[in-house]
């Protein structure tokens, strides 16, 4: 497939360097030392020397995110960007990027994040909290004890009450997250598990037990977008940015209209468009899942299947790598990969996958050949916001 442009842009925008740092149980590196080696892979994976990197979007670390992290990097940026809105933040600073290269704004821009969220919580330099603050509207909600889970939670039992999806079909996400898992190296869980022993676990928040839920990782990875002109300069393949989208919802559960729609609707809707594609066209999708529920409510509300349909189309195996909708095909946060933000994250594999460089786990057409059509697709807070990427060979 040919590159293609956004609409409105004037130099077309590739991903030519993808990386992660070392990834899973990391206990003596700082997260800082995480995103350096994520920086330095993605910038040997592409070819380029340092010095075009002209921007930098970072965001999680840091008093002063990203200049922190640039300092840390020893980049001196003519554009940053620190949005910060959950776990769409990467594919929001990806839109970002794009717009600020095809506009002449940069010419190379690093997106680059790191996290020791596991070895944190394991040292007791953290602890976990029910909330993430208490000021402004969330004052209200604070106070009746639901945590970020709990919010989850109740989305997917509105989702269960409105269209009969049961808890067998979201665990079946959880059950193909882990196998497309078994075959990546970098999966910090890869040992099959079947619905039953995901129904049978700790319940954390009802309906949601344990495997429902995403792990807790540390890790980090960086993805490196430059303007068409370096593109001859580069070592790999590159991955075009053909359409983005973003949106934000609300914060409070009850400024949320309906529980059962999340924002990937707008942000997914608008991707779509200005890549000039369907969602019929897609080969691979990495979405967001720090819980089964989101998996699959999200491929609702991108067009993969009718509103309700969620359920059916999930327990059939088509989120499988050899499924007709190959899906977190790395295990996802559910199984390969989850310090925080992950959205980085799906950027990183659906570059590898478009490329055909997923090894084992490498998703293949009807014909064999390699995918050409990828959306990452990432959700914050508590479906407060999305932001969707669709890219191209």
């Amino acid at each position: 497939m040919s590159s293609a442009t956004r609409s409105g842009s004037t130099r077309k925008v590739a991903l030519v360097g993808v990386a992660l740092s070392d990834c899973g149980r990391v206990d003596e590196a700082t997260p800082y030392a995480l995103h350096a080696q994520a920086a330095r892979r993605a910038l040997a994976d592409s070819g380029l020397a340092r010095d075009v990197i002209d921007g930098i979007a970072s965001a999680g670390l840091g008093t002063l995110a990203p200049v922190e992290v640039a300092e840390y990097l020893g980049l001196r940026p003519r554009w940053v960007d620190s949005t910060s809105v959950g776990g769409a933040t990467w594919e929001v600073m990806a839109a970002h990027a794009a717009d600020a290269i095809a506009a002449g704004h940069a010419n190379a821009v690093l997106l680059v994040y790191g996290s020791t969220a596991r070895a944190d919580i394991k040292a007791r330099r953290r602890t976990s909290n029910l909330s993430f603050g208490a000021r402004g509207p969330l004052q209200f909600e604070v106070p009746y004890g639901h945590s970020l889970i709990a919010k989850y939670a109740m989305a997917a039992r509105r989702h269960m009450h409105e269209y009969g999806t049961t808890l067998e079909q979201l665990a079946s996400v959880a059950v193909q997250a882990r196998t497309n898992a078994a075959t990546n190296p970098d999966a910090m869980f890869r040992d099959p598990i079947t619905v039953d022993e995901v129904l049978d676990g700790p319940m954390i928040a009802d309906p949601f037990t344990k495997l429902h839920c995403c792990i807790r990782s540390d890790g980090g990875c960086a993805v490196l977008l430059v303007a068409e002109d370096y593109v001859a300069d580069c070592a790999s393949e590159p991955v075009w940015v053909l359409g983005a989208g973003e949106h934000v919802s609300h914060t409070t559960m009850s400024e949320w209209d309906d529980f059962t729609v999340s924002p990937a609707t707008v942000s997914g809707r608008l991707a779509f468009e200005r890549a000039g594609v369907t969602p019929g066209e897609i080969d691979v999708a990495e979405i967001y899942d720090a819980f089964t529920y989101m998996t699959l409510v999200t491929l609702e509300d991108l067009g993969f299947c009718e509103k309700g349909e969620g359920g059916p189309f999930v327990e059939k195996g088509r989120l499988l790598r050899d499924g007709g909708l190959p899906t977190n095909t790395d295990g996802g946060g559910l199984s390969a990969q989850h310090p925080g933000m992950r959205g980085l994250f799906l950027l990183v594999e659906a570059v590898r996958q478009l490329r055909g460089q997923a090894g084992a786990g490498q998703v293949r057409r009807a014909d064999g050949t390699l995918p050409e059509l990828a959306v990452a697709s990432g959700t914050g807070g508590w479906f407060c916001s999305s932001g969707t990427v669709v890219l191209g060979r």
